[in-house]
């Protein structure tokens, strides 16, 4: 087996602004969710569209891969990249998994776990470890993941990562300005339809993550294709 260059696994540039505007989006969702238990009424709570972070991670995977992947994929081959990135986001899945069954099982005020037979739970830990969509808990709002709710953007983040490495990073940046315009329009669809994007958490809106992965993805990947770059020196500074 012909062995890699290690130039070529070699990490690139790091952006310590990236950081700054991740922590940034993570405070904005768990306030959002934290605020949602305060009020019930979206148009009284000050961070009403917090839950845009998300897409705002989605976006940010999108510049994020293609400026770490683009010009190496073809080279590494497709098997290395979903290595890199199970390595990547996999433990997370696994301890999400493992922190919400044990909450579900000795949980007193809110487990519920009497409800399921020892069956249901064991499939539900696994479907929640491999991430396969089992969205059969009521209680939960048939979220996607029962025992680890969070894990449904990290299930659309891999969709997005496998659509990347079997065909936008071989497509140029023409067909993939089509795909974002098309993408938007599927937005403004969806807002339109169903009020709000926040869906794509759970069984009844499944569909609606599809729909924000595959535009704030793309509009991420297209930015970086599209150098489309403010280099500051000061960093996440120069954001304020």
């Amino acid at each position: 087996m012909e062995k890699l260059n290690p130039e070529i696994l070699k990490s690139k540039q790091h952006f310590e602004i990236l950081d700054g505007l991740r922590g940034v989006a993570a405070l904005a969702v768990v306030t959002f969710h934290f605020m949602e238990m305060v009020y019930f009424d979206y148009s009284k709570n000050f961070i009403a569209h917090g839950f845009l972070a998300v897409d705002f991670f989605f976006c940010l995977s999108g510049f994020v891969i293609g400026y770490a992947y683009d010009d190496r994929i073809g080279k590494i081959g497709v098997w290395a990249f979903f290595k890199s990135r199970l390595i990547r986001l996999q433990p997370l899945v696994i301890l999400g998994s493992a922190l919400g069954l044990f909450t579900f099982l000795f949980d007193p005020f809110g487990g519920n776990a009497g409800l399921y037979d020892t069956g249901k739970i064991i499939l539900l830990f696994i479907c929640s470890i491999l991430l396969i969509p089992f969205p059969v808990m009521q209680e939960r709002g048939f979220n996607l993941f029962g025992l680890n709710a969070p894990a449904w953007s990290l299930f659309w983040e891999y969709i997005a990562n496998i659509c990347y490495a079997f065909v936008l990073y071989r497509i140029g940046r023409r067909f993939l300005l089509i795909l974002t315009i098309l993408a938007a329009g599927g937005i403004c669809f969806l807002s339109y339809r169903a009020g709000n994007l926040m869906g794509g958490w759970g069984g009844p809106n499944f569909w609606d993550g599809a729909i924000r992965i595959a535009y704030s993805f793309l509009a991420g990947l297209l930015i970086y294709k599209s150098n489309w770059i403010i280099r500051s020196k000061i960093g996440f500074l120069g954001l304020s």
